[in-house]
């Protein structure tokens, strides 16, 4: 029965194989698990996934497949947000409870679709349709001791089906990032090395040694790893940037916490003969970029953040900032930045599908050898694979 189940994950597009698939049913033959559909979920989600960028559409397949929740809502049925607003808050006491009616999860599953097709108003405090409240197996905030929980908080949590708590939702390759997606893609850029002093325990050095030294203990110790990586960052900021200040900044907090090793600086369009570390006293305190050229060694990774939406003339003519006279082109300083950190990349908060339309993003594009990549988990992790290489 498990054979088609392979196949709905293909088709899917999650990157299951055959040696993967054989590795859960041998783990299903020696009964590592007690026979729950939840218990298989896991074990199937461990056993087959590989990345947990996979997860929510393994989350959306395995729904199908079972018949769960996404099956009862493949039409994309909607249910006013006026049925699920809480007004009140019902007590039952145990005895009450206990006599409530248990359906059972085919039976819940039946009885919600015809529910969606009859129920025509707002219910709350009741026993029958979806809502709030009241003993209903349908909706929230309810006393029900087994039903499918739709929208806002759960009461007994004892519900069978949660409509809309995906855990992973956001980890598919063509949404938009948060903080914690953002992570999880900058990690392929770690790289881990043993240096500094000796403060962590060794084991099998530890082991050996002492087995060399006829039984009596020989500790060794080692340098902790750390994360080696060396990361400049220059982020673009102020006039169109402000429509993407939300996941910079996301992009920038996920950067500080995964790189120990991490400098950054601001410009504003296109980098010039001089950035900035606090916007609040960008004209008072100013570091020349020649100083930034020559303080950084040539194995630095290079990261730019920016939308590369301005005049073109801003990039490739002498005097042609918004803001002052610049003696050199800014193209001048972009490409004195690749020759000096041969690992480098741009990343443009803008939807990849309007940078045709955006003169000046083809020129940046070309200055940086067209290696320009969205801020999305597809891209982020495009580009740390080229830096990492």
């Amino acid at each position: 029965m498990l054979i088609d189940f392979f196949f709905s994950l293909k088709d899917a597009k999650i990157p299951v194989s055959i040696k993967e698939f054989l590795i859960l049913l041998e783990a299903l033959q020696r009964n590592v698990i007690s026979p729950t559909l939840n218990n298989f979920y896991y074990l199937a989600r461990t056993t087959l996934v590989k990345d947990e960028a996979h997860f929510d559409k393994f989350d959306q397949a395995f729904g199908r497949y079972f018949k769960g929740i996404q099956t009862v809502f493949e039409k994309n049925a909607e249910i006013p947000l006026e049925w699920l607003i809480q007004r009140m808050k019902r007590e039952l006491s145990p005895e009450q409870q206990a006599q409530l009616e248990k359906f059972g999860y085919d039976k819940l599953m039946e009885r919600l679709q015809e529910l969606l097709e009859e129920q025509k108003e707002r219910h709350e405090g009741g026993n029958k349709w979806i809502g709030t409240g009241g003993t209903s197996p349908f909706g929230h905030g309810g006393s029900n001791p087994e039903g499918i929980r739709i929208g806002g908080g759960g009461g007994n949590r004892s519900a069978v089906k949660v409509w809309d708590a995906r855990a992973y939702r956001d980890y598919d390759d063509d949404l938009e990032l948060g903080t914690r997606n953002i992570k999880v893609a900058l990690r392929r850029l770690r790289k881990f090395a043993r240096e500094g002093i000796a403060e962590e325990l060794a084991l099998d050095d530890t082991i050996r040694a002492t087995a060399n030294n006829a039984g009596y203990l020989d500790i060794k110790m080692r340098p902790e790893r750390k994360n080696n990586i060396k990361v400049l960052m220059l982020l673009d900021v102020g006039g169109t940037m402000d429509d993407h200040i939300a996941r910079t900044e996301e992009l920038f907090s996920a950067a500080k916490t995964e790189f120990k090793n991490m400098e950054f600086f601001y410009f504003h369009n296109c980098v010039y003969d001089y950035v900035w570390k606090n916007n609040q006293r960008r004209h008072a305190e100013r570091f020349p970029t020649w100083d930034i050229l020559r303080k950084y060694t040539p194995d630095t990774k290079l990261i730019f953040v920016g939308d590369a939406t301005m005049s073109p003339y801003e990039i490739l003519q002498p005097g042609g900032s918004v803001e002052y006279n610049n003696e050199e082109a800014g193209a001048e300083w972009l490409q004195r930045f690749t020759k000096t950190f041969p690992k480098f990349i741009w990343l443009n908060p803008e939807p990849e599908g309007l940078w045709q339309y955006r003169q000046s993003v083809e020129v940046i594009r070309q200055l940086m050898s067209n290696r320009m990549f969205p801020v999305t988990m597809d891209g982020l992790e495009r580009g740390m694979r080229l830096l990492s290489k």
